[in-house]
């Protein structure tokens, strides 16, 4: 068939992407289902921070490549073989799946599938295919999704079923936004009733920390962004209190606030001067979480004689270190019962037309998730 998407065909074009058009919106040409495979028409798909990074050649990729990779939709086709998915069926589209049969997939841990990483690295889906191409040109898929096109083409790992009655709007940014933020909480820190918590970077993916952290009871939460405008939201989701990083007595605030600092502190954007301040304010046998990244090739310092006597952990937790098929339903049952408000994280939606400009304010962190209509 052939459908509208937005194709990257070089990274690293200077802001404003308004003007240098990362991204361009093409006529494509998709092929139907094989076997094992499913055809999904997206109806909405989130605009993430590592889309941001992709488009800034931060990691390199594969192009010309199909961008998109979090987004919602209805099956619409399935391949031969496929028996969990049918015609109609209201999905969740995610990057966080595994093959299913390697010792991290079966020890609970697909986000570390090295079959996964080696196909997303290679531009294709799961199984190897390739169903995208422009004029004879084979594209390339991004993570194994393509959201951000009218159709997709994917294999059922990459999906899950969700009830109908939530929004898809909203389903598209439990993809990445949502597991990625909550699970760092529940998953990778476990965080339990009365610890304390400092989440540094209030996006799409730190907000969702700080639901989570509600949630699991945690005591203190304390929000931290360079936008100041972003904190009285961030209090209304649930931070005990938000604080500018921009003020020089952060770290003394923080430690006082919990009396020697924070049990888990998230770092949630990558960033050089949030890690080490991250450090700074977790306490004794505390977590640094670390969520956000940076430049592939960037290298953080940390002061060891510190790490080993206070005895403090760096955690890295990626996707949330989630398992999709576990957490999703479950997050969305904390939607839908009122207890993550993820709907008050979508700044707006778009079309086509309006990605290039709203890389620039994602870029200048005037937004927190902005969703395409690849279908209107």
């Amino acid at each position: 068939m052939r459908m509208i998407a937005a194709v990257m065909y070089e990274q690293g074009l200077p802001a404003p992407y308004a003007e240098s058009s990362p991204l361009k919106i093409e006529e494509v040409e998709l092929e139907g289902p094989g076997e094992g495979e499913v055809l999904v028409e997206v109806k909405s798909a989130g605009l993430c921070h590592s889309d941001l990074s992709q488009v800034a050649g931060l990691r390199k990729r594969t192009v010309p490549v199909v961008m998109g990779h979090e987004g919602a939709g209805i099956v619409r086709e399935v391949g031969r073989g496929v028996t969990e998915f049918r015609a109609g069926d209201h999905v969740v589209m995610t990057v966080g799946s595994g093959c299913g049969h390697c010792s991290f997939c079966v020890n609970s841990r697909p986000v570390l599938c090295d079959t996964v990483a080696a196909s997303r690295g290679k531009g294709v889906l799961t199984n190897g295919a390739r169903k995208l191409r422009r004029n004879g040109q084979a594209l390339f898929h991004h993570s194994g999704v393509s959201s951000f096109a009218q159709y997709a083409v994917t294999v059922p790992g990459t999906l899950v079923k969700i009830d109908p009655s939530v929004p898809l709007e909203i389903a598209s940014m439990f993809g990445c936004a949502v597991v990625t933020g909550a699970g760092s909480v529940f998953n990778a820190a476990q965080v339990r009733p009365g610890q304390s918590v400092a989440v540094f970077g209030l996006g799409g993916v730190g907000l969702n920390s700080v639901m989570a952290a509600k949630i699991a009871g945690a005591s203190t939460i304390i929000g931290i962004d360079l936008n100041e405008s972003k904190l009285p939201l961030a209090a209304e989701l649930g931070c005990t209190h938000a604080l500018s990083a921009l003020d020089p007595t952060l770290v003394e605030k923080v430690r006082d606030l919990t009396h020697g600092g924070v049990d888990f502190a998230f770092e949630i954007s990558g960033s050089k001067a949030a890690m080490t301040t991250a450090i700074a304010v977790t306490r004794k046998g505390g977590e640094v979480v670390c969520v956000g990244l940076g430049a592939s090739a960037d290298l953080y310092q940390y002061a060891h004689t510190a790490l080993v006597s206070e005895e403090k952990v760096f955690r890295g937790s990626l996707m949330g270190s989630c398992v999709p098929r576990r957490d999703l339903p479950l997050y969305l049952r904390y939607y839908q019962e009122g207890r993550m408000a993820v709907d008050r994280l979508m700044s707006g939606t778009m079309g086509f037309d309006q990605l290039n400009a709203n890389l620039d304010l994602l870029d200048r962190g005037e937004v927190l998730r902005q969703v395409l209509l690849p279908n209107g």
